[in-house]
């Protein structure tokens, strides 16, 4: 094959292998796509007379960077790139809810609580911090903080009589 031919048939497949990732993206096809731009930017180097074989492949290369450019610029802001790209604002999740649980409430520890373990609080089971010491399962607590998601107990003082 002749090498303006050869030269010809790469860069334009490249066009068509990074216009196809576009419409089936997955990164596979842009990556081959570039591959075949640097594969015609040595072809274009090696075949061509000086200058055309410098500037052919330096062509190449920079339209290889710009289209990586504009590609990370535009896409995700595209109607198809913003279908396959998370959101920066996830406003209606939450990977806890907060806790309905006040400052003060009793409950019994269900497990042992190293530091942390689940406790039945105002009939609710919730996963809780101890304070200091590892709480017993079966033990009487109080909650003494509630930070973000974590709810912080501290055993009750057993009674004593006289």
């Amino acid at each position: 094959m002749e090498p303006t031919t050869l030269y010809s048939t790469l860069v334009l497949s490249g066009f068509v292998l990074i216009g196809i990732e576009i419409f089936l993206p997955g990164g596979l096809l842009g990556i081959i796509g570039a591959l075949v731009w640097l594969i015609a930017a040595a072809v274009g180097y090696f075949q061509f007379n000086a200058p055309w074989n410098t500037l052919s492949a330096i062509g190449l290369l920079f339209l290889l960077i710009l289209t990586f450019i504009l590609w990370m610029r535009f896409f995700p802001k595209s109607r198809m790139g913003r279908g396959l790209t998370l959101s920066d604002k996830l406003n209606h999740s939450q990977s806890h809810p907060e806790p309905n649980i006040n400052i003060g409430a009793t409950g019994e520890s269900l497990t042992n609580l190293r530091p942390a373990g689940i406790a039945l609080i105002e009939g609710k089971r919730i996963d809780v911090m101890a304070d200091a010491d590892w709480i017993e399962a079966g033990k009487s607590v109080h909650v003494v903080a509630i930070q973000n998601a974590t709810i912080t107990v501290r055993e009750d003082a057993p009674c004593e009589i006289s």
